[in-house]
């Protein structure tokens, strides 16, 4: 991207915007600078305005955007184009609330930011309000449409549950092993904007950051780059806003619509099975050949478990129990079946291909289960 069509990203995602656009976009910002104006200066520096921004903005829109609530409005529509229109929709969003946010960010604030430690901790200085708007609306609207997408997706969620609650967290801000996206953020703005960006997450600007809360943290720093690079802030600030939303919507949509897809395996597999509690054992040995359990795996027996218990009534208390596997236990439990175990033999070659191609050793357990379930 040059810097002329840099300039332009600015004035297409934000002077072409709809009343109807801006009204929601000023409806959003006005609520969340009510919400920033019940913060203290402790509530940002230690990185609990977080939290209380997932009470504030997301317990509440959970209640209402319900699967039966997306199928009412999108009578008939595949899961796939709906997830596909609310990222777009919610990336055209962001990058308006940039544009309108980027506008009154000066260097005074970036001063402030950076002496925020001095403040009262009653009060949040105007500036820090400022930031803090845009930085909060960005947070919200990515943590809803990822739960939109998972609800989309018919994944449940229960984000009561603390760690149901932290996947959501996970996947909305594309959080992986501890690693933020930086370089991410990096590769997304323009190729002459880059030396400086990298200079500037090298320099003392971020330094502030340190004593904040890993997502706190993470948010404020993905956030700051906007308002401390002089002459380049709004279209930086809007064509950030539009990539973070934008990755953010499909890497949401890529875990979830997995999920989706394994969830669905496990019911039809559980509902075709004329051996349920055989199934089970079985697909654990395949899982556990090559001594590592993948996380499409993991969430695959997880999930045929529970279809079983719902399908067939069935609990195996045993295999809750298991800690290692004995195949050859497996092969009496197959042994001791009758009459046409192809469904088993089915289940099993699904399982192994689950987390992608089969590997050697789940191939030759496969082989060993083929020629067991012919001889039974």
């Amino acid at each position: 991207m040059s810097k002329a069509q840099f300039d332009d990203f600015n004035v297409n995602a934000v002077g072409d915007a709809t009343d109807e656009e801006l009204e929601v976009v000023e409806k959003e910002r006005n609520d969340i600078r009510d919400f920033i104006k019940t913060l203290s200066g402790t509530d940002i520096k230690s990185g609990g305005w977080f939290e209380k921004l997932i009470a504030h903005g997301l317990n509440s829109y959970t209640e209402k955007a319900t699967w039966q609530y997306f199928q009412d409005k999108y009578k008939g529509v595949p899961a796939d184009a709906i997830v596909d229109q609310r990222i777009k929709m919610a990336a055209r969003y962001a990058a308006i609330e940039g544009g309108l946010s980027a506008t009154a960010y000066t260097g005074a604030i970036v001063a402030t930011i950076g002496s925020l430690g001095g403040a009262s901790p009653l009060t949040v200085p105007a500036a820090v309000v400022t930031v803090m708007v845009d930085v909060a609306f960005i947070t919200q609207l990515q943590l809803r449409l990822a739960h939109d997408i998972a609800v989309l997706y018919r994944v449940p969620l229960d984000l009561s549950d603390p760690a149901d609650l932290w996947k959501l967290i996970r996947v909305a801000f594309t959080i992986k092993g501890g690693e933020f996206i930086r370089e991410g953020l990096i590769k997304a703005v323009p190729a002459f904007l880059r030396p400086v960006l990298k200079s500037f997450f090298s320099g003392s600007v971020l330094a502030v950051l340190k004593g904040l809360p890993f997502v706190g943290k993470y948010l404020l720093q993905r956030n700051i780059i906007k308002i401390g690079i002089p002459l380049v802030g709004i279209p930086l600030a809007v064509l950030l806003n539009h990539y973070t939303t934008l990755l953010a919507g499909r890497h949401a949509q890529a875990v979830f619509r997995n999920e989706a897809r394994v969830i669905e395996l496990a019911e039809n597999l559980s509902k075709r099975s004329q051996h349920p509690p055989l199934m089970l054992w079985v697909a654990w040995l395949v899982i556990t050949a090559d001594n590592k359990i993948a996380d499409d795996e993991a969430l695959l027996i997880r999930h045929l478990v529970s279809a079983v218990h719902d399908h067939h009534q069935v609990v195996d208390e045993d295999l809750a129990r298991l800690v290692e596997v004995d195949p050859e236990d497996v092969w009496r439990r197959v042994q001791a079946e009758n009459g046409d175990l192809s469904d088993i033999l089915e289940m099993a070659e699904v399982v192994a291909n689950v987390d992608g191609a089969m590997n050697t050793k789940e191939k030759a357990i496969i082989a060993e289960l083929k020629d067991r379930c012919g001889r039974a």
